[in-house]
């Protein structure tokens, strides 16, 4: 199977396993090249991640989810990088959980082709001209949509306790960009098990 890996790096030969934010180092890789162009433009530093996409029901259309207003074109102007194509049996990857399009391998694979991205904002709009990619503004999501991608912020700060890093660049992203999903976090860090809802509204964000 083809399958595709973004990275800012240029002239990698061989794509070879690296720890992220899981259990052991991988080669993250995915079945559409949309997703790998994602990975180009990563709002914080490793091993933090954020690429709040998804799929439109029914289809395999990738959709970039703004959680604040202008956030593709902020997170991905003047952004360079290279797309990576290898080619992998279905015995060399794995499957990773909750992303239907993304493959993990344990052992290095080599490279077949690359294709540099000058700006990534460019083969952004590209891809939606095509109808490869959607975007889901800011704008036009409802207090409902916001408050499910909000919550799942919540849920990663308490997996990785973000509490005892709230210095590192994920927790200093949520901070600047969403303050009012971390004053949530730090409330129900203090207070288990509250039920005080938060209003959550971010249209005066910068």
């Amino acid at each position: 199977m083809v399958l595709y890996h973004g990275s800012n790096t240029a002239d990698i030969k061989v794509l070879k396993p690296n720890q992220a934010d899981h259990e052991r180092p991988y080669v993250y890789m995915t079945t559409i090249d949309v997703v790998a162009a994602f990975y180009l433009c990563n709002a914080v530093e490793r091993p933090y991640y954020w690429f709040p996409y998804g799929f439109e029901r029914g289809s395999d259309i990738p959709v970039y989810h703004e959680l604040y207003p202008n956030a593709l074109k902020e997170v991905s102007e003047g952004v360079s990088g290279y797309i990576y194509e290898v080619f992998a049996e279905e015995n060399q990857v794995i499957p990773f959980k909750n992303i239907p399009c993304a493959r993990l391998a344990t052992e290095p694979i080599k490279v077949t082709k690359s294709v540099q991205v000058e700006n990534a904002y460019d083969l952004f709009m590209e891809y939606v001209k095509q109808g490869k990619m959607k975007i889901g503004y800011f704008k036009d999501k409802s207090e409902q949509q916001l408050e499910w991608w909000y919550s799942c912020c919540i849920e990663y700060l308490k997996e990785k306790n973000m509490i005892e890093a709230a210095d590192c660049s994920y927790a200093s992203f949520i901070k600047e960009k969403l303050p009012q999903v971390w004053e949530r976090y730090l409330f129900q860090n203090e207070n288990p098990g509250s039920n005080r809802i938060f209003a959550i509204r971010f249209a005066t964000c910068s």
